[in-house]
């Protein structure tokens, strides 16, 4: 009997132990099939996207896009996955408080952080066990300077201000009130506005877009070509891709090398439909009526390239600075571009500020040409690299090969002006070689002229020639006049230097070693002249011409003067003879450079020797046989043909 009862108490247990396990699996079945139906509906409705689908959120008053890596600076705030589980090219949408909006950005628009780079970057202290993250400040105006010193470094210009402005922000009106009252045709060609770019800031590229699309009638604009010239930057991949596949009349083109702004430039226009292509720099902004006049000009005649006025703004602040006009470009013997303003305007109305003025060469900026006529050119060179003198390049073949230049007053297009530093400019040889091509191809013998005013140029022509073959090919097939010709016709004022042997070159002092040198200042009328080491590149060339002027610097538009004792520059007088006080005469004998008119030589002057001057310079002292009034002029090269 026992033992019946211990046997049904066994089974009684195993029957228990049974039904558990079934109730166990049971309940594994529902919370399956639970957790299912919440992976269903979380794939239904996903959370934050990992691709930018570029559409407002009603909930989100603005989005920031996150690109790149993971980085320890940028604390979320939110629930997220980590972000060094995302590729390049790959971003997460982070909803932005109200507090923080710019009170200059617009609903609807977007902002950039890039990678590496926060808005307030921390430093991520070490935590103790049990205890929360703890991140040190520093205090925010070091850190605010900080990144606004990266992102100058990397860019150029002020990205950190640039990213709280605006894509949409409106320029004030710079024209002047006569060109309100314009009419222009009715029928103007269709434009394919051109935007080339390489690892351009994301706030300047969309702005630059968008400025474009805010301003420029639409029965006018073709369209907006986003060409892509190989950029690294992960914020130019994918996000940009879809961001612009949001925008009417936008395209992108992206190219599989590196191409530079010729090349760049020269495939958006065979891909562009419009009948007159726009070359934009990607750091631009338009204002209001910008675009038609620039196609009333080129309707007119189709053989003509013009440019608007090319306001500045400031790389630093983002303000905007409306220019002077007159304006017009020019170069100098060393090839480098300028604007030039207030130079007298040789035209029959002096006092209207509607009439466009013929310009020897256009800036890069905005360039305005008919499509046909760009092509029949044979368009940018191909032969340059990267970027640095395409446009001096296609400006006198523009003008020697049937075309003109002019620069339209009532367009006025911004343009932000780069921080000079070293390493936003091409390689020095790279921007060199583009130079030796344009004077190989277009100067003649006036070439030499250019290497005796760039000794790096000139050495690298000794080891290398370039292939201009074609070029040359094109030149003759076009009918293209000669560089004499441009510089009688198109460009009369640039001085011709005459570089006579020992009367040319740097100006070098026996007593201090050191040459002649004009320090880079902003207004160059009544700079001080004074003495620096010899340079040995060119930049300090000078030169005695038979009307006894020192004519000083690449374009040789300035003339040793004098103000009291000291010697200066002063803009070089077209009258003839010349003022008597620009006059000087170099006794080849004694080294002695003298003034004409005072009869005084020039003296290398130390710092501090004079009592009411605390620095140096050349002044003119009674002549002596003193070594620091000694001087001879040192031709660096001697190119062939001279």
């Amino acid at each position: 009997m026992r033992l019946w009862i211990r046997a049904a108490a066994v089974r009684r247990r195993v029957i228990c132990l049974w039904l558990l396990l079934l109730g166990f699996a049971l309940i594994s079945l529902a919370l399956s099939d639970l957790f299912n139906q919440s992976q269903d509906q979380s794939h239904q409705n996903p959370g934050p996207p990992r691709r930018p689908l570029l559409q407002r959120i009603p909930s989100a008053p603005d989005l920031e896009i996150i690109v790149n890596s993971w980085d320890p600076a940028l604390e979320l705030g939110v629930d997220v996955a980590p972000l060094e589980s995302l590729q390049e090219d790959q971003l997460l949408y982070v909803p932005s408080s109200q507090s923080t909006k710019s009170p200059l950005q617009r609903k609807g628009s977007y902002k950039v952080i890039l990678p590496g780079v926060s808005k307030e970057p921390v430093t991520p202290a070490p935590r103790t066990q049990g205890e929360k993250k703890i991140t040190e400040r520093p205090p925010l105006k070091d850190r605010e300077t900080a990144l606004e010193l990266s992102v100058v470094q990397k860019f150029g210009f002020n990205e950190v201000v640039s990213e709280r402005i605006s894509l949409h922000r409106t320029l004030p009106d710079a024209r002047h009130p006569e060109c309100l009252g314009e009419q222009y045709s009715e029928s103007l060609p269709s434009a394919s506005v051109i935007i080339c770019f390489h690892d351009e800031a994301w706030s300047t590229l969309l702005r630059t877009v968008h400025s474009v699309l805010d301003t420029a009638p639409k029965q006018y604009l073709q369209e907006v070509l986003l060409v892509d010239d190989l950029s690294t930057h992960g914020h130019l991949k994918s996000v940009l891709t879809e961001y612009v596949s949001h925008l009417d009349r936008v395209r992108l083109i992206r190219s599989t090398k590196r191409l530079g702004v010729g090349g760049c430039r020269s495939l958006g226009a065979t891909e562009a439909a419009g009948e007159v292509l726009v070359f934009m720099d990607s750091h631009c902004e338009c204002q209001k009526g910008w675009l038609e006049p620039l196609l009333e000009r080129v309707a007119q005649d189709r053989t003509r390239v013009v440019s608007p006025i090319m306001d500045v703004i400031d790389w630093q602040t983002f303000q905007y600075n409306a220019t002077q006009w007159p304006v017009r470009g020019v170069f100098d013997w060393r090839l480098d571009f300028h604007w030039e303003s207030n130079f007298q305007v040789q035209r029959k109305d002096a006092d209207s500020a509607v009439l466009p003025v013929m310009s020897p060469a256009l800036g890069g900026g905005v360039v305005v040409i008919d499509r046909h006529f760009y092509h029949s050119v044979g368009g940018y060179d191909p032969g340059m690299l990267l970027w640095g003198g395409e446009q001096i390049e296609l400006s006198i073949r523009v003008w020697s090969c049937g075309g003109s230049m002019e620069v339209v007053p009532c367009s006025h297009v911004a343009h932000v002006d780069h921080h000079q530093l070293p390493y936003h400019f091409p390689d020095q040889e790279v921007l060199q070689r583009n130079k030796i091509r344009i004077a190989d191809i277009w100067m003649d013998a006036y070439r030499k002229i250019f290497y005796r005013r760039d000794t790096l140029a000139h050495f690298i022509r000794q080891s290398e020639s370039p292939n201009i073959t074609e070029c040359l090919h094109l030149k003759r097939s076009l009918g293209c006049r000669n560089f004499h010709w441009y510089l009688t016709t198109v460009y009369p004022q640039l001085y011709i230097p005459q570089d006579r042997p020992s009367l040319s070159g740097e100006l070098y002092n026996v007593g201090t070693g050191s040459c002649a040198d004009l320090p880079r200042v902003q207004g160059l009328q009544g700079a001080a002249m004074n003495v620096a080491p010899c340079s040995g590149t060119g930049s300090q060339h000078c030169d005695l011409n038979a009307d006894s002027e020192v004519r000083w610097g690449p374009m040789g538009a300035l003339c040793l003067d004098k103000e009291g004792e000291r010697v200066v520059v002063s803009l070089c007088t077209k009258q003839r003879p010349t003022n008597s006080r620009l006059q000087w005469k170099f006794i080849k004998l004694s080294g002695q450079l003298v003034h004409q008119q005072s009869q005084l030589c020039v003296e290398a002057v130390k710092e501090g020797e004079i009592p009411q001057s605390s620095t140096g310079g050349l002044f003119l002292r009674p002549c002596t046989h003193h070594p620091r009034q000694q001087w001879h002029f040192e031709q660096l090269v001697a190119p062939k043909g001279a």
